[in-house]
């Protein structure tokens, strides 16, 4: 795993009506503070990459659908630099909470038939200077998209 992301299992309650599906409460060791939260729907086979953001910290779960999740780390003096890491994220069996830390670059494909839903609950409010962004096919990152 790269240095700093947590990929933690979420609790599904379900019964014949539905599902409840946690994803983060304030008593979690990974909970630091209240930022926003928001939902990114990703379309079946659209991919959004690539992103860092400097100071905020992500915290990742996707309740439908599937994705795809890739983090690259160019982080100076980390020790997983260079690093890809790979992830599939999703119901029924990896409904999981990914911590992305700043400095990561970070980028996710729906891979399922139907439209992902990805949550996000932040410990910062969106400040639009406080990240960058690269295309999907930036030769700086050594992955390449490819038909999800």
């Amino acid at each position: 795993m790269i240095e700093g992301l947590t990929l933690a299992g979420l609790r599904q309650i379900g019964d014949e009506r539905g599902a409840v599906l946690h994803m983060l409460r304030c008593d979690a060791p990974e909970f630091t503070r209240f930022g926003e939260c928001y939902f990114s729907e990703v379309l079946p086979g659209a991919v959004k990459a690539w992103k860092r953001h400097r100071t905020q910290t992500q915290n990742l779960a996707v309740p439908t659908g599937r994705i795809r999740m890739v983090i690259f780390d160019d982080r100076d003096g980390s020790l997983t630099r260079g690093r890809v890491q790979i992830l599939e994220l999703g119901r029924p069996d990896a409904y999981a909470r990914l911590q992305i830390p700043p400095g990561l670059w970070y980028g996710f494909g729906c891979i399922s038939d139907t439209p992902a839903l990805l949550a996000n609950c932040t410990d910062l409010p969106h400040d639009p200077g406080e990240s960058e962004r690269r295309p999907a096919d930036d030769p700086l990152i050594p992955y390449r998209w490819t038909a999800q």
